[in-house]
């Protein structure tokens, strides 16, 4: 594919996954239940008992409806703009965005990686309005989608 035509397909899917992660994550693929109970316990909860695997079932109906969010909207996408696409592209793009969200939404991940790169506070942060967890964890589901765009239209 010419370069302007791959760069061209790249910015129309990036963009699509973008508003479709925003859409799919506060509106139309979370419902409260889901958002409440889709983290891992805490290590200290573990140690009390609670079951490691707890909330994964929140979590991966959550992942379910977030990505038929995502498949709607590239599906539209698809029949409006003519793209290229293969069906090894897209599903491994949709099965690395359903991984990695999957992973991240269970929230230790991003408090591993924040406490990690030196940013423990940021890790803990709840105020103001602000949520240190929260945030970081959007950038890393932003950075998973730039890499599931790049898939959909290399592979």
């Amino acid at each position: 594919m010419e370069h302007q035509n791959l760069a061209a397909a790249f910015a129309a899917v990036a963009a699509v996954l973008g508003v479709g992660h925003v859409l799919a994550d506060y509106v139309l693929g979370q419902s409260d239940w889901q958002a409440a109970h889709k983290g891992a316990p805490s290590p200290e909860e573990v140690a009390a008992g609670v079951s490691p695997r707890r909330g994964w079932g929140a979590c991966l109906a959550h992942c379910v409806s977030y990505h038929l969010v995502l498949a709607g909207l590239y599906g539209t996408l698809r029949l409006l703009v003519p793209l290229p696409a293969t069906l090894l592209g897209t599903t491994t793009a949709l099965a690395w965005s359903f991984a990695t969200h999957a992973i991240l939404d269970r929230r230790w991940p991003v408090r591993w990686i924040l406490r990690r790169l030196g940013s423990a506070g940021f890790a803990e942060l709840r105020s103001g309005g602000l949520n240190g967890v929260h945030l970081a964890d959007q950038a890393l589901h932003r950075t998973a989608l730039i890499v599931s765009a790049v898939l959909l239209v290399r592979l």
